[in-house]
This record gives C-alpha cells, sequence and structure tokens, in this order.
C-alpha cells in the first residue's frame, strides 16, 4: 500500500490495494484473503469488489474466489510501449524465437525495475523466472541492464544508491561495477548477464529506440549459461532490435548507404 501518511486513504487508493492484492502467486483470493492482503475491513471489501466485479474488473469463480477480469487487461494494453510495441516487436522476437527455440524477451522499465511485456518460450527453454507482466529488479538482468545504461540520470542514482538485490552469487551487488557495466553498454550497444538472477541461464539483451531515437525498449534472449557461447547471440539479438526500432521509425536503426547502424 503506497498511501501517504498525511492523509487516509481515498476510494482510488482502496481500489488500487485491491487490485494490488493480487499477484503470480496469488491470482485466485477468496473475500476473506483479500480482505487481508489489501488491508481493509471485510465490508468495505465486499462492498467494492463487487463493484468491481460489476463492471469486469474482477470475476469470480464457482467457488466465490475473485480473480483479475479481462476488463483490465483490455484497458492495461492501451498502456504506453503496450499493444504497438508488442505488435511491432513480434516479427522479430519470432524470428528470433526461430533461431534458438530458447526463450525472447521483451522488456520496458518501471522505475528500478523491468516489467516484461512479452515473452516467447519452448518446451525445450531454460527455465526462466518471467513472465510476461512480471517485474525483475533492472540491476539484475539483461534488459534491465540496457534499459538504465540509457535511463535518466536521476533514474540510474536512485538504482546505483541501492540497495541492490541478489539473487545469486553472481548478481552485481556493487554500485561501482553497475556504473561500469552501465557504460560498457552505452559503449558496445548489448550486454551479456550471466547467471545473475539463476545460475542455470544467461542472456544477451539489447535496446529498443523509437522516432526520437530515445531507448524504449529491450529485448533479450535467455539461454543454458552451460556450453553456450553468448558472443554467437549477439548479432541476431541487436539485429531483432534494430528491426524492431527501424519499424518504430527510429532514425538510428536506418541503414545509411555505404554506412553502417548500431542499435
Amino acid at each position: 500500500m503506497r498511501h501517504s501518511a498525511r492523509r487516509p486513504p481515498s476510494v482510488v487508493d482502496r481500489v488500487l490495494d485491491l487490485l494490488g492484492a493480487f499477484t503470480a502467486e496469488r491470482p485466485r483470493l477468496t473475500l476473506s484473503e483479500l480482505s487481508r492482503r489489501a488491508g481493509l475491513p471485510l465490508s468495505t471489501t465486499h462492498r467494492l469488489a463487487g463493484e468491481l466485479a460489476r463492471r469486469g474488473a474482477l470475476v469470480r469463480d464457482e467457488t466465490g474466489a475473485y480473480r483479475v477480469g479481462l476488463w483490465l487487461w483490455e484497458v492495461a494494453s492501451l498502456a504506453p510501449h503496450g499493444a504497438e510495441l508488442r505488435e511491432s516487436a513480434m516479427p522479430f522476437l519470432e524470428d528470433l524465437y526461430e533461431a534458438t527455440h530458447q526463450n525472447v524477451q521483451l522488456a520496458v522499465l518501471d522505475g528500478a525495475e523491468v516489467v516484461f511485456v512479452e515473452r516467447i518460450s519452448g518446451r525445450g527453454a531454460v527455465n526462466v523466472l518471467t513472465r510476461v507482466g512480471g517485474r525483475l529488479p533492472a540491476h539484475a538482468t539483461g534488459v534491465g541492464q540496457v534499459l538504465l545504461a540509457h535511463a535518466p540520470a536521476e533514474v540510474q542514482e536512485e538504482v546505483l544508491a541501492g540497495p541492490l538485490k541478489t539473487f545469486t552469487p553472481k548478481t552485481i551487488a556493487s554500485p561501482a561495477l553497475l556504473r561500469r557495466v552501465l557504460a560498457d553498454v552505452r559503449r558496445d550497444g548489448y550486454v551479456i548477464s550471466d547467471g545473475q538472477v539463476e545460475l542455470v541461464a544467461l542472456s544477451v539483451a539489447a535496446p529498443v529506440r523509437d522516432t526520437t531515437d530515445e531507448v524504449v525498449a529491450a529485448i533479450s534472449v535467455v539461454v543454458p549459461a552451460e556450453g553456450t557461447d553468448p558472443r554467437t547471440l549477439v548479432p541476431a539479438v541487436r539485429a531483432a532490435a534494430r528491426g524492431i526500432s527501424r519499424v518504430l521509425g527510429a532514425p538510428r536503426a536506418v541503414r545509411p548507404a555505404g554506412g553502417s547502424s548500431t542499435a
């Protein structure tokens, strides 16, 4: 709950608390669970949940428990970097998947976290923690490091100020090291993130740009850490990122005659 200590929660606060009670681990909640997780009285939860269900924001299953409704998905698809970005990216993500048959991901930055807006995965792909709509700390992921490298200075400094959550012994926990990695990303146009979220996986990530040449998203391919030379994946990932950028109208993604361009 993100309420200000200087004022009581508004109706909007309460509604958002109800919606925020659902997680990937708990997508189905009874009324009492919803009340407890949202920190609201049972009577208030009953009234608000009923109103949200009437609007399609929540649905009740055969047991009476609540789930998030499709209406919220419809609204969420209108968010910046939502449907338009995904539609532009999908052909290139599919090509990258066909070339690797591993996890291919598209993500955007939200504060100090990345939000995964699309993912393609095969049955034999290495296991990953990510899901569409899921979040991870930006500093610990390849896509996050790409996005942080091109984020406003104040966002970078907020992340560098820590704390930097660790998932494995390889997760970047040093602000000085993270600063060097971000500088390398800006110089090289890609990053290789090895075992920072799960030791069994590594990712290669590159930036996606829009009409103003601003980095608005990042893509990555996640492959088994053992037996993989990530350098062989760099050209394909950068080419896919450049292709998406070109569709989005990024001037830098248009190859000039006789010249070259970088993502």
